[in-house]
């Protein structure tokens, strides 16, 4: 036998060595794979569609979603809690608005029993009064259903001295008020067009309703646009009114401008 033929040998020994070992590795069962935990569901009753403020709610707006139970707010409504809870909340009126796939709150919804809309989502102890306005005194038109106003009267005061003109006066007679309603009318201005509201329906208490009416055969009323983050500020009563010649800045949502009070 020569060098070669043995070189060979040599080499199909090795690699049937070689071969035999891995197969022998390939052959042992693998380790078991470590169980996976299952996460827990709960079917949750959400939005279908969108809900708008007033909307009175159908079947078709409503569906069961599957929703992790550990982030399953005890606010939802389940299907193991309330089965026919789609039954039961049909002709509801959202108090609030919802947007698709967002969870059904009983809270965001009442029952109107036969009434309006309006008086459906009025909280209790509060009245809707609607009062005229003009869009010099309605924020240019920016006024929306559910913004934040201050409402102030501008009035002409007779001449202490009695002669010369009258002295117009403005105040804020209502504070951090919540408008519930506003007619709108489509108007041109400037080339664009523009929605400015010529009734305002703002929520009241009974006391407020009493200054309102008393104050609308007094002057001219205004409205001031607030800003979101000043819904819950509780101004000083001395801070309450602009004497003439004063700017009121009417802000919404951080960005201000400012207008000048009649003189």
């Amino acid at each position: 036998m020569n060098t070669a033929r043995i070189a060979v040998l040599g080499i199909a020994i090795v690699a049937g060595g070689i071969a035999a070992y891995l197969a022998s590795g390939f052959s042992e069962t693998p380790a078991p794979a470590q169980p996976v935990a299952q996460l827990q569901t709960v079917d949750i009753l959400v939005a279908k569609s969108d809900i708008s403020l007033g909307q009175s709610v159908k079947p078709d707006d409503l569906q069961w979603q599957t929703w992790p139970a550990a982030t399953a707010s005890s606010n939802f409504i389940s299907r193991a809690s309330k089965a026919d809870a789609v039954k039961e909340i049909t002709g509801s009126i959202a108090r609030s608005p919802f947007i698709a796939g967002e969870p059904i709150r009983e809270q965001k919804l009442v029952k109107a029993d036969g009434s309006g809309f309006m008086a459906a989502i009025l909280p209790a102890g509060f009245r809707a009064v609607s009062t005229e306005i003009s869009p010099e005194t309605g924020a240019g038109g920016f006024i929306l259903p559910n913004d934040r106003v201050d409402v102030l009267l501008t009035k002409r005061d007779k001449n202490p001295d009695g002669k010369g003109a009258d002295v117009p006066n403005s105040e804020i007679i209502l504070t951090n008020i919540r408008v519930l309603a506003i007619d709108q009318a489509p108007k041109e201005k400037e080339g664009t067009s523009a929605l400015v509201g010529r009734t305002v329906t703002l929520e009241l208490k009974p006391e407020q309703t009493e200054t309102l009416a008393r104050a609308r055969q007094s002057g001219t009323l205004s409205l001031a646009l607030r800003s979101i983050a000043d819904i819950k500020t509780v101004e000083k009563p001395e801070a309450l009114t602009n004497k003439r010649g004063e700017s009121l800045n009417v802000i919404r949502y951080g960005v201000a401008s400012q207008q000048m009070m009649q003189k």
